[in-house]
């Protein structure tokens, strides 16, 4: 969900007032990694390894954490950051004993600048002997983030709806109708003489489809949950 700030002109005659209104607008449709890709920066000894995979709640962040920590048991900084969710609304980055502000928030900020979620990227880094300084860690961590999320397939997804129909079998072909009209998902059908199926609508059409089929006479529409 974004804020639109928009301008409206008042009082056409005379002395000109500008009034400001926000109008929120609705975005049902994200982008998420489908497969996992690695990253690999060195500076000055120190080798800086990314891997970016999907994920899907924080307990799978850290099982994933923890099998890269083990993976790379030798190592002495597993920084990391990750973001879930349509609205993403669930996000951490992790710095794991790194300068504050070096390591997380430069994965995080990639991850922010891909436009994706549900998405998880470590960086292990290998201390060469040199430091970097402030500068020169954050265009590490940086770099092989950025790096591992342009090696991740992505691709789109929408905020979908979920309703449960109830209908007398006579009506079959009316609701049918529609659903095949609109081209909407079916699941679990139960037709019988009193029919029962679940479909799967796009948020942004949900009340406009939900209107048409409540429309047919006999037919019960209830919301199920959002996905």
């Amino acid at each position: 969900m974004t804020w639109e700030l928009s301008l409206l002109p008042q009082f056409p005659r005379g002395k000109q007032k500008n009034v400001y209104f926000c109008k929120m607008l609705f975005e049902d449709s994200y982008k998420i990694v489908a497969t996992k890709g690695d990253g690999l920066y060195k500076e000055k000894g120190s080798k800086f390894i990314a891997e970016a995979f999907p994920v899907h709640s924080e307990a799978e962040v850290k099982e994933r954490v923890a099998e890269i920590r083990k993976k790379y048991f030798d190592a002495k900084h597993h920084c990391y950051a990750f973001m879930i969710g349509p609205d993403k609304a669930c996000y951490r980055s992790s710095d794991d004993g790194e300068p504050s502000g070096t390591a997380g928030k430069p994965i995080l900020n990639q991850i922010l600048s891909k436009d994706v979620t549900n998405v998880c990227v470590v960086v292990t880094r290998y201390f060469g002997g040199q430091l970097l300084g402030v500068p020169g860690l954050i265009n590490a961590y940086k770099t092989s983030a950025r790096e591992a999320l342009d090696n991740c397939a992505v691709v789109e997804k929408t905020i979908d709806e979920i309703y449960a129909l109830e209908f007398d079998y006579p009506l079959l072909n009316e609701v049918m109708r529609i659903l095949k009209d609109e081209n909407i998902e079916q699941q679990n059908p139960k037709f019988e003489m009193n029919c029962r199926l679940e479909i799967s609508i796009r948020q942004s059409d949900s009340d406009r489809i939900v209107e048409k089929l409540k429309r047919i006479y006999g037919v019960s529409v209830k919301y199920i949950k959002t996905v």
